[in-house]
């Protein structure tokens, strides 16, 4: 698709798609997908559990919401599935599954056409570039299209006011990552340089941004670099994860803006008096201008994404192992 076309492809498909809400009850919303398509759902759900009071969300592995068959689900279910090029294979009969039960399914994908595609009842091509580059329509990236959905729904059947301030402050977003791609830059060269050789490192999050502490535990530093890792949620640290920190553990810490960030503030304090190989990617320290306040907190995990992006680049480059490079996934059979 020319990069041209795509913000206004995106958008018709959504209208389209918001203009279906018109006309069916929906009261609960399901987000379906595998790994890294899975992680990116999560500051979704965190905006319909903080602003809905109808209206419950769900996030489910592609796999197990087939085998889960959950008894809410039904005709009065939207299920939104997202895989990058539309061919993950459980994700496919999750929608036919879906549908099968009466549920509205709309799926996300960068391509146009996939098997995906041809189970659900809409799409949206979302916009999408490298981990760490630039995307010429940030404000229309896979996050960006799951809180236009997400909020538009929300707005529909409830009149919450945020879907405009979403829509507006999406129209910063590539300014903001600019300004975030200088900021930090030189600061992951510097990271990846000191930690390339370790064979371990956490990441850890709350709320609306342990989906995003999820993903590059799991995609990018087990997937694509093959480093131990584990995503662990703030408010489980003092749990049992925190017995595993000493003085040769590195951690990154991810604090945002929304409600849980007391939780981070506490695992910091841990973290600091503990440890010493510590990553602390705070929302505080990033020019968020053109966020409209109420949206704000909602935004940081979008941005967190991409800040993390950009040291998983530098990762690999001073490892001398390439993102593109896999061990088994798409090489042999699973």
């Amino acid at each position: 698709m020319a990069i041209a076309s795509v913000c206004s492809t995106a958008q018709t498909q959504i209208d389209e798609i918001l203009e279906e809400f018109k006309g069916r009850t929906i009261k609960n919303v399901f987000y379906v997908a595998c790994g890294g398509s899975s992680a990116l759902m999560y500051p979704s759900k965190y905006f319909v559990d903080r602003e809905s009071s109808n209206v419950t969300a769900e996030v489910y592995n592609s796999n197990e919401f087939i085998y889960r068959d959950p008894q809410t689900l039904g005709e009065n279910s939207l299920v939104i599935l997202c895989s990058h090029k539309g061919k993950t294979p459980e994700t496919t009969e999750a929608a036919k599954f879906a549908k099968k039960k009466g549920a509205l399914v709309v799926s996300l994908m960068y391509v146009e056409t996939a098997p995906l595609a041809d189970e659900s009842d809409y799409i949206v091509n979302y916009s999408w570039a490298p981990p760490g580059e630039l995307d010429p329509h940030p404000e229309f990236m896979n996050y960006a299209v799951l809180y236009r959905l997400t909020a538009g729904l929300l707005y529909i059947k409830e009149g919450n006011d945020k879907y405009e301030k979403f829509v507006n402050s999406l129209e910063s977003m590539d300014a903001v990552l600019r300004k975030v791609k200088i900021q930090y830059t030189e600061k992951a060269k510097a990271y990846a340089q000191e930690y390339k050789d370790e064979p371990t490192i956490y990441t850890m999050a709350s709320g609306s941004n342990y989906g995003i502490a999820y993903s590059f535990a799991i995609c990018i530093l087990m997937e694509m670099q093959w480093i131990n890792s584990h995503a662990i949620h703030a408010g489980e640290f003092f749990h049992g994860p925190f017995e595993i920190l000493d003085e040769n553990c590195p951690f990154i810490l991810l604090m945002g803006l929304d409600e849980t960030r007391p939780m981070e503030e506490r695992a910091l304090k841990f973290l600091q008096e503990h440890g010493k190989k510590l990553l602390i990617l705070d929302a505080k320290d990033i020019d968020l201008t053109g966020f409209d306040e109420e949206v704000k907190k909602y935004l940081v995990p979008l941005v967190l994404n991409f800040v993390l992006r950009v040291y998983a680049v530098e990762l690999a480059e001073a490892r001398n192992h390439p993102l593109e490079v896999r061990r088994y996934m798409f090489k042999v059979p699973y």
